[in-house]
């Protein structure tokens, strides 16, 4: 299973593969290989058919060629976005089906076959959109991938190829990453793609002037240039032509309609009969048609869907006060109820509400186009303007006061970025004054400053370097705080010296820090006390092939867990570095138990391992076999091997001596 958000390319790497594999250039161990997707396979879900019917059906070339079977070959069967399927799949009360000739509906027929009775010997390629990913029962699935979309790099190569003009990709570059909320979103490359669409029009349009800052803003801006590009490609006009007219008003009042009334049903696919009020925005919408089948629709990213779900809100209450983010409308209402201040605190907290945040984006949208400056772009397009700078400021107040309750990380998070779109920073400037006196360590914060000061580690304009926690009074509650936000920075330098980590935090920090560890060189866990179960986490952290940690640290006292020992283990310093690392384990108290835990990360990853010392310990030769694995591994680059208390010469050399290899390798044994 490959998962990733929407437009982050999971399509693309399906496409990528199986063309390599079609002009034989890779994976050429597979005789066949069948890419589906289930927006074609909806399309099939009243109908029956056996597994070779289907793939006939799909792929009329095995039919023609007389093959009736595939249990002699290998076969790959690619089912591409299981977020938009909408197919019946039930794990728990479909029928057995292991004849591949025998028919039935399609979604029992993808059931049995992703449970392994139909067709056990193919291998199977699912993609999807994480919320989507738990329809498969887990013994299903074999390996997840996740795909992750453009780092820093790849970003600003994707504009230097698009602007071949050094000093205009410089100054886009440049631009987003001043804009953050632009920058974090440029991991998408379909997000890209709007940017560099909307940014070209612009610096043709208007030399030097000033580029959008706001998502808002670039959304508006991608509209303009699709009702621009419609007004030349299909009612021939002129570009210097109003690109808005009563037609192409009413087409984006429909498309909007679409656009929300299916966002909260949480549809992405339309098909043709669904558009007939909608006509043609040719970058807004990608067209699908499988073999034989009708057309459907999505728009380019889920993004422009909420973009555009949240303009049909705007423009349903400025034209007829209608709140539609309200539960029930009462036919008369009261004129507070019809107040934007109303609408903007209902679509607040009906996106606090969400459980999987499909309203986070589309609130910011919402409260960004309740900037008059935001309105004034789309003149023609909204006859009538909305709220008041008072109503903004009784909208960001309402939005602090949220912020100051107990709310998840990325919830809080989200409401920053809200702040950001009504263009209120006083929150995150009144934690930066904090910060620049120097003060914070010895005071306390509130829930809302540490909201902030979290959105400003992760909103920085460069990549945060290094996580000292102890310098924003350090405590567990920030650590959660920190590590659990969606859209974290990679650190190279965590510091998170006597923060009285209990096992939970440390289980999550693990866990946040298996997510992303690619830069993560070293963790200093010095004055802590984590419980055993905290210190397993920990091994399987280093146990991870993907670890590049090259300094753990910790002088804390660990309890590991033993049903005959009380082991204490104080980790002095221990490296895990890539090539050289060493690893200190003095003063340890280390049982065979122990050994044993902290052993097994090092077997995993042995070749990173040159120095070892277990000096100061209590193991006898009996309790430390394990480490004859870890130095006879071939892979193996142990160079020294420090005293162990109570091996006497004569019991190392019998362990690791009778083979000169072994003795050539260990430069010192001491």
């Amino acid at each position: 299973m490959t998962k990733g958000v929407a437009g982050i390319g999971k399509t693309v790497l399906t496409q990528k593969f199986t063309l390599d594999w079609a002009e034989g250039k890779a994976h050429q161990n597979l005789h066949f290989t069948f890419p589906f997707t289930f927006r074609e396979l909806n399309v099939l879900k009243e109908e029956k058919f056996s597994l070779v019917e289907l793939v006939h059906h799909f792929f009329p070339e095995t039919k023609q060629a007389g093959i009736c079977s595939f249990e002699d070959f290998q076969v790959l069967f690619i089912f591409d976005g299981l977020d938009e399927c909408r197919l019946p799949l039930d794990f728990h009360k479909t029928r057995i089906l292991k004849d591949p000739r025998k028919s039935t509906s399609v979604a029992d027929l993808l059931t049995n076959l992703i449970r392994g009775n139909l067709l056990p010997s193919a291998r199977l390629w699912i993609t999807t959109r994480p919320a989507a990913a738990n329809q498969i029962p887990a013994e299903c699935v074999d390996m997840v991938t996740e795909v992750r979309g453009f780092n820093d790099p790849q970003k600003e190569e994707y504009f230097r190829k698009r602007f071949r003009d050094e000093e205009q990709a410089s100054r886009i570059i440049s631009h987003i990453q001043r804009s953050r909320s632009l920058h974090i979103m440029c991991h998408i490359p379909v997000f890209c793609w709007i940017t560099a669409t909307v940014l070209e029009d612009l610096l043709k349009s208007r030399e030097g002037g000033e580029l959008p800052k706001s998502l808002t803003e670039m959304y508006i801006h991608f509209l303009v240039v699709q009702a621009k590009v419609r007004k030349v490609k299909y009612d021939r006009g002129a570009e210097a032509d109003p690109h808005w007219s009563p037609e192409t008003r009413k087409m984006m009042e429909s498309l909007g309609k679409l656009a929300f009334e299916q966002l909260q049903k949480g549809n992405l696919i339309f098909y043709e009969s669904d558009l007939t009020e909608c006509g043609v925005f040719t970058q807004v919408f990608r067209e699908e048609r499988g073999l034989y089948q009708d057309k459907v629709f999505c728009f380019i990213h889920l993004s422009v869907q909420e973009f555009l779900a949240a303009l049909h809100v705007h423009l349903t209450f400025i034209t007829s006060k209608l709140n539609l983010m309200e539960e029930e409308q009462s036919q008369i209402s009261q004129p507070e109820q019809r107040s934007p201040v109303q609408l903007y605190q209902s679509a607040v907290e009906k996106a606090l509400q969400s459980p999987n945040g499909h309203l986070d984006l589309f609130l910011r949208f919402l409260l960004g186009l309740s900037l008059q400056t935001n309105q004034s772009l789309l003149r023609g397009l909204l006859t009538q303007t909305g709220s008041s700078s008072q109503t903004n400021q009784k909208t960001v107040q309402f939005i602090k006061e949220k912020i100051s309750e107990d709310l998840p990380a990325e919830k809080s998070i989200n409401l920053f970025h809200c702040l950001n779109e009504l263009n209120d920073g006083s929150l995150v400037e009144e934690i930066q004054q904090v910060l620049r006196s120097g003060c914070l360590s010895t005071e306390k914060l509130s829930p809302a400053q540490w909201s902030a000061l979290v959105f400003i580690l992760l909103s920085s304009e460069e990549d945060l370097k290094e996580f000292d926690l102890q310098k924003y009074s350090g405590s567990e509650e920030a650590l959660l705080s920190c590590i659990t936000a969606p859209e974290h920075t990679f650190l190279s330098d965590c510091r998170l010296k006597n923060c009285s980590l209990s096992e939970i935090s440390c289980k999550v920090l693990v866990s946040a820090l298996k997510k992303n560890l690619s830069n993560l060189t070293e963790l200093d866990l010095t004055l802590n006390f984590l419980q055993d179960s905290g210190v397993l986490h920990l091994c399987g952290f280093l146990e991870s092939p993907d670890c590049r940690l090259q300094t753990l640290r910790s002088d804390s006292m660990f309890q590991l867990c033993s049903d005959q020992h009380d082991d204490k283990v104080v980790l002095t310093h221990s490296e895990q570095k890539c090539p050289d690392s060493d690893l200190h384990l003095r003063l340890c108290s280390l049982s065979k138990t122990s050994c044993a835990a902290l052993v097994s990360p090092l077997k995993s990853n042995p070749s990173h391992l040159t120095y070892l010392d277990l000096r100061d310990n209590d193991l006898q030769s009996s309790d430390v076999q394990q480490l004859q694995d870890l130095v006879e591994s071939p892979n193996s680059k142990l160079q020294t091997l420090r005293s162990v208390e109570g091996w006497s010469q004569s019991s190392c050399f019998q362990m690791f001596g009778p083979k000169v290899s072994l003795r050539a390798k260990m430069q010192s044994f001491l």
